[in-house]
C-alpha cells in the first residue's frame, strides 16, 4: 500500500435538519468550515485537504479562503457516502474523514488516526475518547462507544451505554468523528442504496459497516472536541476559543 496516497476530506452540506447552513456559521470571524480546514491543514498540509460538498455557497466560501473543493451529488445519504463520491475523483488508497462541524478538532488526533490506519493492515479506524461528564453520557447528540478488550467496535449508540441494571452511569466512551477508510470500504458503503436498519434508527453511519460484517478498530485519543450540532453549541465553541 502506498501510505502517501491519501487525503483528508471534510464532508459539508448546507441543508441540516437541526441547523441549516451550519458549515458557514460565523465563529470568531471565520466560517466554521474554515476552522476545520485550517486544523486539517495543520495536521497533513493543505495539498491533502479537500472539502466535499454539493452546495454553491459552501464551495464559494472555501474558494474564498483558499481551500480545495470536490463537488458531489445532492443525493448522498451520509457524509461517508459523500466521502466515497469524492474519492472517485481523488482516487486515493485511503481517505480520512473529518466532520465539518468540528471546529476544534485536534490536528494530533487526525495524525493518530492516520498512523493507526497505516499500522492496521487497512482496517476501518474510528477515534474515541473517555466520557467524564454524565450530561454528555445522557445526551442523545453524542454517540457512545462499546468495544471489546482489543479495541474492536461492538456497538455505537446515541443511548447511554453501558448502564448498570439500575440505570446508573459508571463509565463511558464517546465517538470522536475522525475516521479512516480504504477505497474498497468506501466503494462498498456507496454501493448500498439505503441505510442499514440500526444505522437508520440511531443515525450513526459507522453502523452500516458493523451491520454488514466489517470490523471497526477504535483508537483512543486524549479528549474530544465540541461539535456544533445545534445553534446553542456555537457559543460553547466561541468560549473555548477565547480561553
Amino acid at each position: 500500500m502506498n501510505v502517501d496516497n491519501y487525503a483528508v476530506v471534510i464532508p459539508a452540506r448546507f441543508e441540516s435538519s437541526r441547523f441549516p447552513g451550519k458549515p458557514l456559521v460565523d465563529i470568531c470571524g471565520k466560517p466554521m468550515i474554515q476552522h476545520v480546514w485550517e486544523r486539517c491543514c495543520e495536521a497533513v498540509g493543505g495539498e491533502k485537504v479537500f472539502v466535499a460538498t454539493d452546495d454553491d455557497r459552501i464551495e464559494s466560501a472555501v474558494n474564498t479562503f483558499g481551500g480545495s473543493v470536490i463537488r458531489t451529488s445532492s443525493g448522498c445519504l451520509t457524509g461517508t457516502d459523500r466521502l466515497a463520491e469524492a474519492n472517485r475523483t481523488l482516487n486515493c488508497n485511503f481517505i480520512v474523514n473529518v466532520q465539518g462541524d468540528e471546529p476544534l478538532v485536534s490536528p494530533e488526533h487526525i495524525k493518530n488516526v492516520i498512523e493507526s490506519y497505516i499500522n492496521s493492515d487497512g482496517a476501518i479506524i474510528n477515534a474515541m475518547c473517555k466520557i467524564s461528564d454524565e450530561r454528555e453520557f445522557r445526551s442523545l447528540t453524542v454517540p457512545k462507544v462499546v468495544c471489546d478488550q482489543s479495541g474492536k467496535l461492538l456497538y455505537m449508540s446515541r443511548s447511554g451505554i453501558p448502564l448498570t441494571k439500575e440505570g446508573d452511569f459508571k463509565f463511558g466512551l464517546k465517538q470522536v468523528c475522525i475516521y479512516a477508510f480504504s477505497r474498497e470500504h468506501l466503494e462498498f458503503f456507496l454501493s448500498q442504496q439505503k441505510k442499514t436498519p440500526l444505522e437508520e434508527v440511531e443515525d450513526v453511519e459507522i453502523l452500516r459497516f458493523l451491520e454488514s460484517g466489517y470490523e471497526v478498530n477504535m483508537v483512543e485519543v486524549g479528549s474530544g472536541s465540541i461539535a456544533v450540532d445545534i445553534p446553542d453549541d456555537v457559543a460553547r465553541v466561541v468560549l473555548s476559543m477565547q480561553q
